[in-house]
């Protein structure tokens, strides 16, 4: 699978360690930065990430920040988004199984980086369960589709 990796400087260290475990995995990874120190802004990078995965460019992303809130809001922005935010292995599995999250979110001053690499491994290898969920996802759909159009007009 290809997966959008990003960060600020705060989740640097956290995304080179969650690159090395996609790779185990088997997983493509393609880095969007940050790549330095330095404080950046997070948005740039949720971002890039984001309209990736939006785009089908590629089929999940991870973003790392801080917190893990900020990111958490810029990807949700973007159509066909649903990123979660994941500082426990229930959270993550649960985002997969009933939301079909596919932008997994971490704090990197939230969380160590060893159950980092346990949320990425429980979050892409968990299946997105369907049935009764589809339904859901559909009127999450249909709010973003409501709007959107309501943006639009309004721009007008």
């Amino acid at each position: 699978m290809r997966v959008a990796i990003g960060s600020d400087h705060a989740g640097l260290e956290m995304k080179n360690e969650v690159m090395a475990v996609l790779k185990e995995m088997g997983h493509e990874s393609q880095d969007f930065g940050t790549d330095r120190p330095q404080s950046v802004d997070y948005p740039d990078f949720g971002e890039k990430v984001s309209d990736a995965v939006s785009r089908g460019v590629v089929e999940r992303g991870v973003l790392i920040c801080g917190t893990g809130i900020g990111m958490s809001i810029v990807a949700n922005k973007f159509r066909n988004i649903r990123a979660a935010l994941c500082n426990d292995l229930f959270s993550a599995k649960m985002s997969r199984l009933h939301n079909d999250s596919n932008i997994l979110v971490l704090g990197g001053r939230v969380i160590g980086k060893d159950l980092a690499k346990e949320i990425v491994k429980t979050w892409m290898s968990t299946p997105f369960e369907g049935g009764r969920h589809e339904n859901r996802l559909l009127k999450i759909r249909l709010i973003e589709e409501k709007t959107i159009t309501k943006g639009d007009c309004r721009q007008s």
